[in-house]
C-alpha cells in the first residue's frame, strides 16, 4: 500500500502511522529522559563547535516526528525489503547511542555506534530515493544532524 493523505482515509495505516510516533518519540523520550547529560558531561573538555545543551531536546523531537514518518511510509509500501531493515537498524542503533555515550561514559563506544548508524541513516536515503522520495527526504535533516553528532562524538573522545 503507498503511503499518501488517501490511505490515512483508512483506519489501518492511520493506526499505524499512530503506532510509529508513538513508538518513536516514546522510546526516545524515555532514553533521552534517562540519560541527560549531567555532571559527567559538564565536566568534558568540549570543542568550540559544541551547541548548548538545550539545542538537543527540540532538534531530537523534530527529527523523531520524521524518522517515524518515513518508518511508517516504507512499513506500509515494502515491510520486508531493505529500506525496512536499514531503518529498523538505524532506530535500533540510536536508541543505543544515548546509554552508551552518557550512562557508561564510553566516548569511543558511542563512536562506534554512531558510524554504523550514519551508515544506516545513508543507505535509507539511498535506497528509497527512487522508491519513495517523501521517506528519503524525511532523512535528510536526520542525516546532516547525525553527521554533526558524529563530528561531536569524535572531537569529545579526541579531547578526553
Amino acid at each position: 500500500m503507498e503511503a499518501t493523505l488517501d490511505s490515512l482515509r483508512k483506519p489501518g495505516p492511520l493506526i499505524a502511522l499512530i503506532a510509529f510516533l508513538m513508538v518513536v518519540l516514546g522510546v526516545g523520550t524515555l532514553i533521552g529522559t534517562q540519560t541527560a547529560p549531567g555532571a559527567w558531561y559538564e565536566a568534558l573538555e568540549k570543542p568550540p563547535f559544541n551547541p548548548p545543551n538545550w539545542v538537543f531536546g527540540p532538534v531530537w523531537f523534530f527529527l523523531y516526528i520524521l524518522i517515524a514518518i518515513a518508518g511508517w511510509r516504507t512499513a506500509l509500501r515494502e515491510p520486508i525489503g531493505i529500506a525496512m531493515a536499514l531503518w529498523i537498524g538505524q532506530i535500533l542503533l540510536n536508541w543505543a547511542w544515548s546509554p552508551t555515550f552518557f550512562q557508561a561514559q564510553m566516548l569511543w563506544g558511542a563512536l562506534a555506534i554512531i558510524i554504523p548508524m550514519l551508515g544506516a541513516i545513508v543507505g535509507f536515503i539511498l535506497v528509497s530515493w527512487s522508491r519513495d522520495k517523501m521517506a528519503a527526504l524525511c532523512f535528510v535533516p536526520y542525516a546532516g544532524w547525525v553527521t554533526f553528532a558524529t563530528l561531536l562524538n569524535g572531537s569529545l573522545a579526541v579531547l578526553n
